[in-house]
């Protein structure tokens, strides 16, 4: 049986229905962008059999995304979102994020 750990990032991830508790300011929007070409799995007797791209791939993505976050200094990335096209020879995909800074307590309570 396989058993799947839950991958550990950089920085926290919030996905685009999910907040932190915590207080933040926004950094920079950021994104991860490509094309991977369709594997036989997905594609035979000139039929789609599956479309875009596996949990490893996702996870990989998510892994730029938060790297390029922490470069930044963020602690977190927020609204994290993963949209993907099929065309007859490639799986495109789009994932965005908002990298924050948490706030310290100093500053939320100033405001």
């Amino acid at each position: 049986m396989y058993l799947q750990n839950k991958p550990h990032y950089p920085v926290d991830v919030f996905y685009e229905n999910q907040r932190p508790e915590r207080p933040f300011d926004p950094l920079q929007d950021l994104e991860i962008k490509g094309e991977i070409n369709l594997t036989q799995r997905q594609w035979g007797n000139n039929r789609m059999l599956s479309r875009g791209n596996d949990a490893q791939q996702k996870e990989l993505m998510l892994a730029r995304l938060t790297m390029q976050a922490k470069k930044i200094g963020a602690d977190a990335l927020v609204a994290v979102r993963y949209t993907y096209y099929t065309s007859m020879t490639d799986n495109g995909y789009l994932m965005t994020g908002l990298a924050v800074k948490y706030k310290t307590e100093h500053e939320a309570s100033e405001k």
